[in-house]
């Protein structure tokens, strides 16, 4: 096959051309079409396009005229000459018959038969009556059945053996017999094989001749064109934006001109099609990058930009003072969780355009999160502070309900503010403190405004403090587990302790360090994320202690081990629980995880399922704290719990509260209708005790048994208790 670019040259202009030449060929169709004519003839034959053409024209006609010549020619030809046989001999033979003999007598003499068979191909003949019966046979009789003799025009031709037999009954003869002929056609194959000789002769001729008719005029008429569109498309790949094409030199009446004239037509409209494209491509990139999609607010990026443009300095060396105020919908994802993303989309267009509408021009409004808000607004005479752009978003957002699908949701929001460059010069951290006095008003119980204050980022400063001291506490084994006893109220005998997490703090004092309340580092992991890996080296701890206790010392007690929300959020634990007692080789039941309600309430599918594959390994379930979070009654009996742990709230003032007495009453009598245990914890008095033995409680643990000591004053504990129910001294 020619190669690309030497097709190509035969239409389009070569660049060393004069520009005389060039003028020429665009001006002179016909020139340039006789040129294309003797190119593409020239290449015709040099294509694999044109031999594919020719070569299924040619076995077409070929195929065509053998099944003609299979099915019609040499059938008709072959049944031609065997007519001719059958007309002869009968001819003869008719003329051979006696018109005077009897009808059951031979009506030609030996002689006559025997010079038919010297001077013919007849090899052999029987006559019969009108009756079918034999009255003589010459020569090699015919091997024919008696049923054939009386079929009118009976013939059979044997190509095997050339013979040809056939009957002439007494309208052939004219004469009330039947003879049965036999005759050899074994020439009838070779005139046969002559026919189909010439005839392929004729018809490679024909094939021949019709396929080059063929491709000449494919090549005049399509292959010619093709090339040329080849070469227009190969340009238009080429520059797409801007193709360098010839103008086309075929009669555009024609359904191939017209194509050519339409590709050429497509190309340059693609060409404008690009070029709109890729500066529309351009702004939608520039929008995406600087616009929210679901506000058409400006988004952070373009917000930050904003402000190092209002921080810019004017010639006298002054900048404008301006606030920037952080806004975050209160509880938003309770929004999208309970009625759907489609009503959450609209709230959060919804307001956008309330505060887009209630900001003057010079504000700018944008959209900072997923339901987060940033505003930067100049500050004048009329509004000269941040609070009062604060109070001005508070008010907007809180004036009305807000109308979606003929429902009507108030909206609350937390806002922080911040102001240039009272706060900070540096524009992103003045952003950043309004953040920070937003996170601030959530942190305070959310719908209020908090202006930014030094002390919020030292709080920030030292929760990072606190968040760096921890990672080098796990790295430094600073962590460490106190062990508090829980006790069988009614036999008074050990049956397990709860595993809690201590932090001591190694320091330049002379007591070498402080504890670290946990009241003031869990929230901190939790919120970084650290409490996975503290949580899953609390579980390995504590079963590896238990399992200690038991197999060096013989005590067999059940561990209690306290899980994080975020435990069950961030962390596959049931597959971490089960390789943790596998590993350690402790009895599953003698595990126990402690949850809080608020596990159930972020996800409560995801926490049955979790709860039923945690029981399905065999470590017993206790809810933490009952009580005290959100109501779940509804689900309790969905979820596989053994255990209801009632607050020490509860039980530290049952003796002098009602209602707390009223609470530990119900949570006891509650789990004993679900047939769970209940353990107290927080009793701290003997008399804290005899209320919870009348009551029926089932276990206990607090101060009035032992404070929560480390595992070798657990061990030292556990060693000495002898089930009376009093505190050691």
């Amino acid at each position: 096959m020619i190669p690309a670019n030497t097709q190509i040259q035969s239409f389009l202009p070569l660049k060393n051309v004069s520009d005389q030449e060039l003028s020429f060929e665009q001006h002179d169709k016909s020139k340039a079409k006789k040129a294309a004519f003797l190119s593409s003839s020239a290449q015709i034959w040099k294509s694999r396009l044109s031999w594919r053409i020719a070569a299924a024209v040619f076995m077409t006609i070929l195929l065509v005229q053998t099944m003609i010549m299979n099915f019609g020619t040499v059938p008709t030809f072959r049944q031609r000459l065997l007519t001719d046989l059958r007309e002869t001999n009968s001819i003869a033979i008719a003329a051979m018959i006696d018109p005077t003999a009897g009808y059951n007598k031979a009506p030609f003499t030996r002689e006559q038969v025997e010079r038919l068979l010297n001077i013919s191909n007849v090899t052999g003949l029987t006559v019969y009556s009108y009756q079918s019966e034999p009255i003589a046979t010459f020569g090699s009789a015919p091997a024919m059945a008696e049923k054939n003799i009386r079929t009118t025009g009976y013939n059979r031709y044997d190509s095997q053996t050339g013979l040809y037999e056939l009957v002439l009954n007494a309208a052939d003869l004219k004469r009330p017999y039947y003879i049965a002929i036999k005759i050899d056609a074994s020439d009838i194959q070779d005139k046969v094989a002559f026919f189909i000789t010439d005839t392929i002769k004729i018809m490679l001729t024909m094939s021949l001749f019709v396929t080059s008719v063929l491709m000449i005029a494919l090549g005049r008429w399509l292959l010619e064109p093709m090339l040329f569109m080849r070469s227009n498309l190969l340009a238009a790949f080429k520059s797409p934006e801007e193709p360098n094409i010839p103008e086309s030199p075929f009669d555009t009446r024609d359904e191939v001109g017209s194509a050519i004239e339409l590709t050429q037509k497509l190309i340059h409209q693609n060409a404008d099609n690009l070029t709109r494209i890729k500066s529309a491509a351009e702004d939608k990139i520039h929008k995406l990058a600087y616009y929210d999609t679901l506000t058409g607010l400006p988004n952070r990026t373009l917000f930050i930009q904003s402000l190092n443009e209002q921080a810019r300095q004017k010639q006298d060396g002054t900048a404008d003072r301006f606030a920037v105020v952080a806004i975050d919908l209160d509880h938003f994802k309770d929004i999208n969780d309970s009625m759907g993303h489609n009503i959450g989309d609209a709230i959060l267009r919804s307001v956008a355009r309330r505060l887009r509408s209630a900001m003057p021009e010079s504000a700018v409004v944008s959209r900072s999160g997923e339901d987060e808000y940033a505003i930067m607004m100049p500050l004048s005479a009329d509004i000269n502070t941040a609070r009062d752009v604060a109070e001005k978003v508070h008010h907007v957002i809180r004036s009305e309900p807000f109308k979606v699908f003929n429902e009507a949701f108030q909206v609350r929001a937390s806002i922080g503010v911040a102001t240039f460059p009272d706060d900070a010069i540096d524009p992103d951290q003045v952003l950043k403190n309004a953040d920070i006095a937003l996170n601030r008003a959530k942190e305070e119980g959310r719908d209020t405004i908090k202006e930014y204050s030094e002390d919020f980022d030292r709080a920030v400063q030292a929760r990072f403090q606190m968040l760096r001291d921890l990672r080098d506490a796990m790295e430094h084994d600073q962590l460490d587990l106190h062990y508090q006893p829980q006790l069988d109220l009614k036999t008074g005998k050990l049956i397990g302790a709860e595993a809690l997490l201590r932090w001591f703090k190694p320091d330049n004092s002379k007591e070498g360090g402080t504890f670290v309340s946990p009241a003031d580092f869990i929230p901190v992991a939790e919120q970084s994320g650290l409490i996975v890996p503290i949580g899953e080296w609390v579980m390995r701890t504590a079963c590896e202690n238990a399992k200690g206790w038991h197999d060096e010392h013989g005590i067999d007690i059940r561990i209690a081990i306290n899980v994080s929300a975020h435990q069950f959020s961030q962390s596959d634990i049931c597959a971490f629980t089960q390789k943790t007692i596998k590993d350690i080789g402790i009895d599953a039941h003698k595990v126990e995880l402690e949850v809080t309600e608020s596990v159930f309430m972020d996800d409560i599918s995801h926490t049955i399922q979790t709860l039923q594959n945690l029981h399905a390994i065999g470590v017993e379930l206790a809810i933490d704290d009952f009580g005290t979070g959100y109501s779940s009654l509804s689900y309790l009996r969905q979820f596989p719990i053994d255990r209801l742990k009632i607050d020490q709230s509860f039980i530290r003032n049952a003796l002098n509260d009602q209602d707390d007495a009223s609470i530990a009453r119900t949570i006891i009598a509650l789990g004993r209708a679900l047939n769970l245990k209940v353990i107290a914890e927080g009793v701290e008095t003997i008399e804290h005790e005899q209320f919870l033995i009348k009551e029926g409680c089932d276990e206990v643990q607090g101060f009035r048994y032992s404070r929560p000591v480390p595992a070798k004053d657990f061990l030292a504990f556990a060693k000495a208790y002898n089930n009376d129910l009093k505190p050691l001294d």
